[in-house]
């Protein structure tokens, strides 16, 4: 680090705690977090306390994770910045461990009333607090990650282990955004993405800030800040767009966000991150270039607003909400068990005005096909041609997936078997069969600039992934075949179901695996990105059939089956319309066996016409051979004849 920054980098630390205090403040003395409350209070110690916890394991938090994701998308390896920003994580993992056991702590006395204690009583019911409450078993995984980074990031110095420690920090956001103020709302899926957006903007704007300061070194001036601008602005899409949703189900009518305490404080945080997005535009806009002392000044400022975020959105959470949609009275079935009402009975519209945004899968599918189109415009841009089919197929499927995860199927498939059986058809054999044929990796690998630093931006990344032994093992074709059939069968038929069907998690991992493996195996067979094998069109046919066949009586084995799936969800739901329960099952096998096949014969008739096409093509390419040789080849082949003959 140069002299004149690390005159900058205490300041910027300073400034970051002090905006925290400020916030926190003026956020709990604004929402009436600061007042006691009138259904016990833990006192005063523990009221302030709490929070000012909390806001330190979160910018320990935000540093630790923001800095590895600054580090994997802008650094080189084995480097003096690369082992500066290690060092930080390192810090601030601690920092994140010491403050988030506190935190802990804190928590369980302000819950109970209990005043600490080193009596065994204190301990155990502590212990009980950790490992069987829900709100203690969330608080604890964070912590547990914590340690775990601390100890695991002391033997980082290369990529792949700084990788996996981030794959740990990322997983450590689940259970605090499991356990947000608004998870067990009647929006609870919308919430708990909404939170988790939140949380990795901010991670991403305030920990990459923070390893920019440490990381900047005067022989790589611009480019570091320069990619480190490109994460800003999607820190701060993320932030802006999930805080807007989040602050939007906890405060409910327009009124609310004026005349509440919550909506006061939400919209002080709002316009912080407002400044803090000018900010970022205007400094880096007319400064990136010179990078003089005076870029650096400015950016401290920013820590301040930054401390100032995070201290309301601190204060935010001890706030209580002015608006719940959390059904309350006497529940119906199906609100006891999915915390909302149930919709009403679907007709032929609700297929076009059933709607229930996914908040996470809405922002994927822009993203991919902001991306993609960027990247086509590219292409044209420096005079290189990209097909309209791939563009048109891709976006297709972006569409179809932002439907399924945010339309009719995305309300009843709760509800309804046949509904989630029609979604899984889609999203594991629709979805990617329009996908793949964009060929998104030949894209990326045509029009991202390739770096010359040794450092790693996306297209690095994902062609890295792309070559790994582990990537080219499941995408070998009979691998692929394995998994898409086989997991139908382990999906159905394990307690897996059950959990992707109760749990926000497990419905989210169910989406992203029935993608995956469909994928991988429509690549196997018509993809024109790289793979690791690549059958002869017979064998891609043989495998096809093979995989229809078992598809067919995995439907039939649904459709005769006599015994209800997951009894306990469907058939105990209430609802007053629709088929049966029983019945409604077997119309979702009928639909894997029989809707299920369509884009299986789409993928056939691909084959075949993609077989007949190489042959025309090798046809044509042995006949300019032969040209080129003057015939020499049909001449060695009537020889060959006539020595047979002579040979008789």
């Amino acid at each position: 680090m140069s002299k004149k920054l690390a005159t900058i980098w205490p300041a910027a630390v300073a400034l970051l705690l002090l905006g925290l205090a400020l916030g926190l403040l003026v956020g709990m003395t604004t929402g009436g977090a600061a007042t006691p409350s009138d259904l016990g209070d833990a006192g005063t110690a523990l009221r302030w306390g709490a929070p000012a916890v909390r806001g330190l394991m979160d910018v320990s938090e935000a540093i630790t994770i923001g800095s590895l994701i600054f580090l994997l998308f802008s650094l080189t390896q084995k480097t003096k910045p690369f082992s500066a920003v290690i060092n930080l994580v390192a810090v601030s993992s601690a920092a994140w461990a010491l403050s988030g056991s506190m935190y802990l702590l804190v928590t369980y006395m302000n819950i109970t009333g209990s005043n600490f204690s080193v009596e065994k009583t204190f301990a155990d019911q502590f212990w009980m607090f950790l490992t069987t409450i829900e709100l203690g078993q969330y608080l604890s995984l964070n912590v547990l990650a914590a340690f775990v980074i601390t100890i695991l990031v002391l033997f980082v110095r290369t990529y792949l282990p700084a990788g996996f420690i981030t794959v740990i920090a990322l997983a450590a956001l689940v259970p605090i955004a499991l356990s947000g103020h608004a998870a067990g709302s009647g929006s609870h899926a919308l919430a708990v993405n909404a939170l988790g957006l939140h949380l990795l903007g901010i991670c991403i704007w305030v920990g990459g800030l923070t390893a920019l300061i440490v990381a900047y070194r005067s022989d790589s001036r611009t480019e570091l800040a320069t990619r480190y601008s490109s994460l800003a602005l999607f820190g701060f899409v993320l932030v802006a767009v999930s805080g807007i949703a989040s602050a939007q189900i906890r405060i409910g009518t327009l009124s609310n966000w004026f005349t509440t305490g919550y909506g006061q404080v939400a919209i002080l945080k709002i316009v912080s991150l407002v400044v803090l997005g000018v900010f970022g535009f205007i400094h880096r806009r007319r400064l990136l270039k010179e990078l003089t002392l005076k870029f650096w000044k400015l950016v401290t400022v920013e820590f301040l607003v930054f401390g100032l975020a995070i201290g309301l959105g601190t204060a935010l959470a001890r706030t209580a909400n002015p608006f719940s949609d959390y059904p309350f009275g006497e529940l119906t079935p199906a609100e006891i068990l999915t915390g909302a009402k149930l919709p009403p009975e679907p007709s032929a519209l609700s297929w076009i005005t059933a709607w229930k945004p996914d908040l996470l899968w809405t922002l994927i599918c822009l993203g991919l096909a902001g991306f993609y189109i960027a990247g086509v415009y590219r292409l044209r841009k420096r005079g290189d041609a990209w097909s309209p089919a791939r563009t048109a197929s891709w976006l297709s499927g972006v569409a179809l997936l932002m439907y399924v995860t945010s339309g009719y199927f995305n309300v009843y498939e709760q509800y309804l078997f046949s509904a989630h059986m029609m979604s899984h058809m889609i999203l594991t054999m629709g979805v990617p069969l329009l996908l793949v044929p964009g060929a998104p990796v030949t894209l990326l690998a045509r029009t991202a600039r390739n770096r010359k630093d040794d450092s790693r931006g996306v297209r690095e990344w994902v062609l890295w992934a792309v070559h790994t032994k582990y990537a080219q093992f499941i995408a070998h074709p009979l691998v692929a075949a394995i998994l898409f059939a086989s997991s139908l069968v382990i999906f159905y038929f394990t307690p897996l179901f059950s959990w992707a069907t109760r749990e926000h998690i497990g419905h989210q991992w169910m989406i992203v695996h029935f993608v995956i493996t469909g994928y991988l195996f429509v690549q196997a067979l018509i993809g024109v990105d790289p793979g690791p094998v690549r059958l002869g069109y017979p064998q891609r046919l043989m495998l096809l059939i093979a995989t229809l066949a078992f598809h067919a009586f995995f439907g039939l084995a649904i459709m005769n089956g006599q015994t209800l799936l997951l009894a306990d969800w469907f058939g105990a739901m209430g609802r007053t319309w629709g088929e049966a329960p029983l019945q409604d099952q077997q119309t979702g096998g009928a639909i894997a066996w029989g809707i299920g096949e369509i884009p299986t014969a789409a993928l056939t008739l691909i084959v075949a016409v993609n077989w007949a096409r190489s042959d025309q093509r090798e046809a044509k390419r042995l006949d300019r051979a032969s040209d080129r040789t003057g015939n020499q080849d049909l001449a060695e082949y009537n020889e060959w004849f006539e020595r047979i003959n002579k040979g008789k």
